[in-house]
């Protein structure tokens, strides 16, 4: 599994549950983590969110420390990045910003990681925001308990920096796994959910 995400907490708030469930589903699954701007005290905090989420199962944590905001302005570095990915692994499944995305940075990290990865299956995250943004995703992972809790508590065990800010409440990573239940009927009454925009069944190569 490759995890991308243009920020500390990006990965952890938009499939963090989805990747508890696949350490629990599949015991061989191996992360690579990449975060594109983590910085100081956000590093510290993207490395404890890749240990809490991924645990041993991280065979590697790749951290930039691109600024904040700007990551379309430095895009053909980042684009090198994700060449060097390219070069570096194959992955069987890749998490990435929603292409919809309302977060410049988000959108950047999306585009390319369609422009990089052609020929690979990759479920595009949501993350809440005051811009707004959510959209209509196709693809749900519905959580078990204890997942959803797990998740909320390891996004406040990970994230302390982010604690004052209003939209990073329990509420806020339990109600929208909780809306995304009920749009997918999940027995457990929570999920999280994707954008998938090309899936193929079967066939060979």
């Amino acid at each position: 599994m490759l995890c991308l995400g243009a920020h500390s907490d990006d990965i952890e708030i938009g499939c963090g549950g989805t990747l508890l469930y696949l350490q629990q589903a599949y015991s061989q699954v191996t992360f690579w983590w990449v975060v594109f701007s983590a910085s100081g005290e956000r590093g510290r905090e993207a490395i404890k969110g890749a240990e809490l989420f991924a645990g041993n199962n991280a065979r590697q944590v790749m951290l930039k420390e691109f600024r904040d905001g700007f990551l379309p302005y430095s895009g053909a570095v980042v684009k090198d990045v994700f060449e060097e990915l390219k070069s570096s692994v194959n992955p069987d499944l890749i998490f990435t910003h929603w292409y919809g995305d309302a977060h410049q940075d988000h959108r950047l990290v999306s585009e390319l990681s369609w422009n990089t990865f052609r020929d690979h299956l990759i479920l595009e995250y949501e993350i809440p925001k005051y811009d707004g943004d959510m959209g209509k995703p196709n693809l749900f992972v519905p959580l078990k308990a204890p997942l959803p809790e797990q998740k909320v508590n390891h996004l406040f065990s990970a994230f302390v920096s982010q604690t004052p800010r209003p939209w990073f409440a329990r509420e806020t990573f339990l109600g929208l796994m909780r809306l995304r239940g009920m749009e997918s009927n999940s027995a457990s009454g929570f999920a999280e959910a994707f954008h998938v925009r090309k899936l193929c069944l079967g066939g060979e190569k």
